[in-house]
C-alpha cells in the first residue's frame, strides 16, 4: 500500500471510530446516566459530524500521521492513550461540564466511559492496521527506499546482515554509493548509483527514504560531512554503524528487536506537536504583527522613499528549507545598484548603506516585511537566517555542517542574529553558524520565545549590529 493511501486509511478509520464512539457515548449518557429517553436530535447528528474533527486535530498535532508506515505497536498504544486522554478532557470540559446531572459521581462516570470508548475503539482499529503493515514489512512485501553509502567490506557486511535477518526491517535497497572510488564490492548485489562527491544529485534522482552509511561512528569529520549533505535534502532517515561506546552511552535507538546493530541519527530534536504549534503561532503572530505595525510600515515607506532614490522594498534570492530558493522581502537599506559588481556582505561602516538604512538595521525594522514571507510559508519567526547560494557554497566548502541549517525554515530572527548580528565576511558567518547549529540541536518552543524576547530587547534598545 502506498504511503498516501495508508495515511488516508488511518485518518478515515480514526474519523469513523471517533464518530461511532461519540454515538455510543451519547446513547449511554442519555439512557444510563441522565435516565432519559434517547432521541436522535440535531445535537446528536451534529456531534457525529463535528466531534471526529476535534479528534483528528488532536491526533494530527501529536504527529500520528507523519509517517504511519513507521508506526509500531507500542508507539500506537502510547499515541492512542495520550490522544484519548487529551481529547476526553477537551470534550468533557468543553461540552459536558455544564450538563444537569444528579451529582459529581455522574461526571466521573461520563469521563471514564468517554475515555474508554475512544481509547478502546481507536486502539483496536489502529492495531489491526498496524499489524498488517508490520507483517508486510517483515515479509519484505513493502519497505523504505534505501541507499547504502560505501562499497567496502563494511558495506557488504551491513547489506548481508540486513538481508539475512529472519524478518525484514523495511529496507528496500535501490543501490549503493561509493566513498573512495576503489571499493565496489557491492556491484554484484546492488546497482551502482555513483560516487559520494555527487551525493546531492544522487539524492535528488533516487529520492531515498533511508540512507545507511557504512562508516564507523568514530570517523567524526567524514560522517559529519555526509550527514550534513543528506540532511539538507529533506526528511530522510539516516543510520550509521554503532560502536561499543555508542551502545554503552545509550545512543543506539532500537524499535525493532529483529533490527541490525545500526544507530539512527536524529537531527531534529523538536517534537512533531511543537513543530505544528510553531507553524500555527508563526501564522497567528505574523497576522497580528502586520495589523499592529501597519502605521510603522506606512512611516517607513515614506522614510525609505525620501531617504534615497530607488525602490522601497528590496527583494533577493535566498535559500530556504530543504534548499528551495525564495524571494526575501526587506525595506531597502542600501543605495540602488549596490551589488552591481557581484554579491557582497555589508560592514559596519559600509558606504552603500543609506542614513535611514543604518537606523533600520540597528533596530531590525528593515526585516519586518518578512512577516509576509512567514505567511507564505517561506520563513518562520525564529530560525537560522537565510543566506544566498553564493555564500552557502563558500561556507559549506569549509564547514559542511552549515548545510544542516537549511533543514528547517529560516527565521526573521535567530540565535545567531541575537548573539552575533550581521556577518561582514565568511569567517564571521562561520562564527554565527555555531549559534544557529546550537539552536538547531536544541529547538523548542521555549527557546523560540526566549530568542523573540531578546530580539524585542534589541529592537527597543537599538543595539543591533
Amino acid at each position: 500500500m502506498q504511503k498516501r493511501t495508508l495515511t488516508f486509511s488511518f485518518i478515515l478509520l480514526d474519523l469513523l471510530t471517533a464518530s461511532l464512539a461519540w454515538g455510543v457515548f451519547y446513547y449511554l449518557r442519555k439512557t444510563f446516566i441522565e435516565k432519559t429517553d434517547f432521541q436522535s436530535n440535531p445535537t446528536f447528528f451534529a456531534g457525529i459530524l463535528i466531534i471526529p474533527v476535534v479528534w483528528f486535530l488532536i491526533y494530527f498535532m501529536q504527529g500520528t500521521y507523519h509517517d504511519v508506515r513507521r508506526l509500531y505497536r507500542l508507539k500506537v498504544l502510547g499515541l492512542s492513550f495520550f490522544g484519548s486522554l487529551i481529547g476526553t478532557f477537551v470534550l468533557f470540559f468543553g461540552l459536558l461540564l455544564d450538563d444537569e446531572i444528579i451529582g459529581y459521581q455522574e461526571y466521573y462516570k461520563s469521563l471514564v466511559i468517554l475515555f474508554l470508548l475512544y481509547f478502546v475503539s481507536t486502539t483496536t482499529v489502529r492495531m489491526i492496521l498496524t499489524n498488517w503493515v508490520v507483517a508486510q514489512i517483515h515479509n519484505r512485501k513493502t519497505g523504505f527506499r534505501t541507499i547504502l553509502i560505501g562499497g567496502s567490506e563494511k558495506a557488504v557486511s551491513i547489506y548481508n546482515e540486513v538481508q539475512q535477518l529472519e524478518k525484514g526491517i523495511g529496507n528496500e535497497f535501490i543501490g549503493f554509493v561509493n566513498l573512495n572510488g576503489i571499493d565496489k564490492l557491492l556491484e554484484n548485489e546492488l546497482p551502482y548509483l555513483g560516487h559520494a562527491d555527487d551525493l546531492e544529485a544522487i539524492m535528488e534522482r533516487c529520492a531515498p527514504e533511508e540512507v545507511i552509511i557504512a562508516l564507523e561512528s568514530t570517523e567524526h569529520e567524514r560522517l559529519s560531512s555526509i550527514i550534513s549533505r543528506i540532511d539538507s535534502k529533506g526528511n530522510v532517515s539516516i543510520k550509521i554503524l554503532s560502536d561499543m561506546y555508542d551502545i554503552l552511552s545509550g545512543s543506539v535507538k532500537m524499535t525493532n528487536i529483529y533490527g541490525a546493530l545500526l544507530m539512527e541519527v536524529n537531527t531534529d530534536t523538536m517534537p512533531i506537536w511543537q513543530t505544528l504549534t510553531k507553524r500555527l503561532l508563526d501564522i497567528i503572530m505574523s497576522l497580528i504583527a502586520i495589523v499592529i505595525l501597519l502605521p510603522v510600515y506606512l512611516l517607513l515607506v515614506i522614510l525609505v522613499k525620501l531617504g534615497s532614490k530607488g525602490s522601497i522594498f528590496f527583494f533577493q534570492d535566498r535559500v530556504g528549507v530543504n534548499g528551495k530558493t525564495f524571494k526575501i522581502i526587506k525595506f531597502r537599506t542600501m543605495y540602488s545598484d549596490s551589488e552591481k559588481d557581484g554579491p557582497q556582505l555589508s560592514s559596519g561602516n559600509d558606504p552603500r548603506i543609506t542614513s535611514i538604512g543604518s537606523f533600520l538595521r540597528k533596530v531590525r525594522l528593515d526585516e519586518i516585511p518578512q512577516f509576509f514571507n512567514v505567511l507564505f510559508g517561506e520563513m518562520s519567526l525564529v530560525g537560522p537566517r537565510p543566506e544566498r547560494q553564493f555564500f552557502i557554497d563558500q561556507i559549506s566548502a569549509i564547514e559542511p555542517q552549515f548545510l544542516q541549517l537549511t533543514k528547517v525554515r529560516p527565521g526573521i530572527t535567530s540565535w545567531g542574529q541575537v548573539k552575533f548580528g550581521y556577518a561582514e565576511n565568511v569567517d564571521q558567518m562561520l562564527q554565527r553558524m555555531k549559534f544557529d547549529l546550537l539552536y538547531l540541536k536544541n529547538r523548542s518552543l521555549a527557546l523560540d520565545f526566549k530568542i523573540m524576547l531578546y530580539t524585542v530587547r534589541i529592537v527597543l534598545k537599538g543595539t543591533g549590529k
